[in-house]
């Protein structure tokens, strides 16, 4: 669909109450959630896009074209393009700090708000989760990853030296071998060289645009947020359990829903409790 200079890639499927789902990264793109997430197609019209700049989205993307203010606005030209008056939106880490951006300026627009493995609502709670990810890791990882991102292959995007960080990254949170392989694999899917390279140009930009920023605080808007809120957050996930919390506590009408034994991707490691969750409490 076309978007203000470019052409945003947006897939649906499914029947019913629509759900926009918003992936996260922010250096993504929305094939890593598939095909776990398309099991709410089997109740929700389900709406993905690739965000402006990521992914099948980057033809003819500068850097420099991607704000938090565009991100908005390109989230509310998909449900415009759709034709639909009210949507759930559900956002996963990145996607769900979009989400609650999207929501504390357009809260008439939202039936649900759904936040899975949500990233955290203020620059305070990022310095908690740049802490949390300065504790300990296995040694082996550490190196590798070191190793990786000072290497010639990772500075010019390389595919492999990129899946290979993202192996060593993500072991933390994702335990079982088969699911860390198969996630690893997704979020490269979509990916050249030249997208590896714009992607982490946009994620420096949006960053210092929200978990760089001092006084970036969502909370205050939240407070005042009148749209249901589902937060699904993972026990073993990165981001702590904590911050979900306070995001859950913010909201008037928001709760948090732990999954045991999951890490960052619930949805991944527990779908059906995943869509077990969405669906009552969105249908």
């Amino acid at each position: 669909m076309p978007a203000d200079g470019c052409r945003l890639f947006c897939r649906d499927i499914g029947s019913g109450h629509p759900i926009i789902v918003l992936h996260g990264g922010p250096g993504f793109d929305h094939s890593y959630l598939l095909p776990e997430l398309d099991r709410l197609a089997e109740s929700f019209h389900l709406v993905y896009y690739d965000q402006r700049g990521r992914g099948r989205s980057a033809q003819g993307v500068q850097p420099d074209d991607v704000t938090l203010r565009s991100e908005i606005d390109d989230l509310d030209r998909v449900r415009s393009h759709f034709e639909l008056e009210s949507v759930a939106v559900l956002g996963h880490s990145w996607g769900g700090l979009l989400a609650m951006e999207y929501a504390v300026r357009h809260p008439d627009r939202l039936s649900h708000l759904v936040l899975l493995d949500t990233a955290p609502a203020s620059a305070d709670d990022w310095r908690i989760l740049r802490e949390e990810f300065a504790r300990p890791r296995p040694d082996r990882d550490l190196e590798a990853m070191r190793a990786i991102s000072s290497s010639a292959a990772y500075e010019r995007g390389d595919l492999e030296a990129e899946t290979a960080y993202n192996r060593h990254h993500f072991r933390m949170t994702v335990r079982r071998p088969d699911h860390l392989e198969a996630l690893v694999a997704r979020l490269r899917s979509n990916l050249t060289e030249e997208g590896v390279l714009l992607a982490r140009r946009i994620q420096q930009r949006l960053s210092a645009e929200t978990s760089g920023s001092a006084g970036y605080d969502l909370f205050p808007a939240l407070r005042g947020l009148e749209v249901p809120t589902l937060l699904l957050h993972g026990e073993h996930d990165f981001i702590p359990v904590e911050l979900a919390e306070r995001i859950a506590n913010a909201v008037p009408d928001g709760r948090l829903s732990v999954l045991r034994g999951c890490g960052h991707f619930t949805y991944l490691e527990a779908p059906e409790r995943v869509f077990e969750e969405v669906a009552r409490f969105c249908g």
